[in-house]
């Protein structure tokens, strides 16, 4: 009797076993590809990286251990601190398009808001845009000589400003651009935190008397604190990592490219127009590093302003 009983409990697992493994080898499948990608471009090029930041590699090859001295040697250069500079200004003016993005979310989501589907389009725009073009009209409308912007200043009597050509400056009138481009997927990302606000706390606070900035600031900001948070994260990394609008803006025939680098184009110099591939590595090192810092100070200070339900 007690044999009958184990062989038919084993008859009843079995089928299960095999469609265990069944879903196993489906899960392989699917992820499979997306694991392969994620460690041939990404982990790969990570460990690369740092075996390459403490090698001298030749022109043709050849790789020879020098611990630390690609470190010391972009460190001694004036390039590295004005790219850190350059690269942690663009990424902390960025981190403001965050809130601009929430009130224009709020702003755009109020009931009763005329043409919405028209203004979401107009936020949005930018997103879906090659970054060449964008690049490409922002530097003919901030030209110094013909560009819309000193056009339009020259008709209030104010001089006209070298937006591009000016270090430092031409960083934070890129930042701006930069945080055009991504508002609209900054307010999409809000539109959606905005769906899980109940209608019934702001309803409450309305009829406590509190007014619209009293309703945003005591009841939508905080219920939307994880988004922001979500968002805050996203956009340092992203910002750190800027090349291609200062690339295009700037141009390279212009004097003030070598003044307006940030890490990722200084990377770009010594790895492939000066072919130090130690160095670049170097670099890249840093800036992963000042990256995971960031993050993991955001992730710290989280616990202070983010409401998680």
């Amino acid at each position: 009797m007690t044999k009958a009983r184990l062989r038919g409990r084993e008859a009843a697992r079995r089928p299960a076993s095999q469609s265990s493994r069944g879903r196993a080898w489906w899960a392989l499948v699917f992820i499979g590809p997306a694991g392969l990608g994620l460690a041939v471009f990404y982990i790969w090029p990570i460990f690369r990286g740092l075996y390459l930041a403490f090698q001298d590699v030749g022109p043709f090859g050849g790789e020879e251990f020098v611990g630390f001295a690609n470190f010391v040697e972009i460190f001694s250069e004036p390039d590295m601190y004005r790219a850190l500079f350059n690269t942690l200004m663009y990424a902390a003016i960025c981190l403001a398009g965050v809130p601009i993005a929430m009130v224009v979310a709020v702003l755009i989501n109020t009931k009763g808001l005329k043409l919405r589907g028209l203004w979401r389009v107009l936020f949005f725009l930018p997103v879906v845009t090659m970054p060449v073009a964008v690049a490409l009209v922002w530097r003919i409308l901030l030209n110094v000589d013909y560009g819309i912007v000193n056009q339009t200043l020259a008709v209030f009597g104010i001089p006209g400003v070298a937006w591009l050509s000016t270090p430092v400056v031409n960083i934070i009138v890129i930042a701006f651009v930069g945080i055009w481009m991504g508002l609209g997927t900054q307010i999409i990302i809000f539109t959606a935190g905005l769906q899980g606000v109940p209608d019934t706390l702001l309803e409450a606070a309305e009829l406590d008397g509190a007014g619209p900035v009293r309703r945003f600031t005591n009841v939508i900001v905080p219920l939307l604190s994880p988004t922001t948070f979500l968002l805050s994260v996203l956009s340092i990394i992203a910002s750190m990592q800027v090349f291609d609008l200062i690339y295009l803006m700037i141009g390279q025939n212009n004097p003030a490219l070598a003044q307006s680098q940030s890490l990722v184009s200084l990377f770009y110099t010594r790895g492939f127009l000066q072919n130090d591939l130690g160095a670049a590595a170097a670099i890249a090192c840093v800036l992963l590093i000042i990256i995971l810092a960031l993050s993991a100070i955001q992730f710290r200070l989280q616990r202070k302003w983010v409401h998680y339900e």
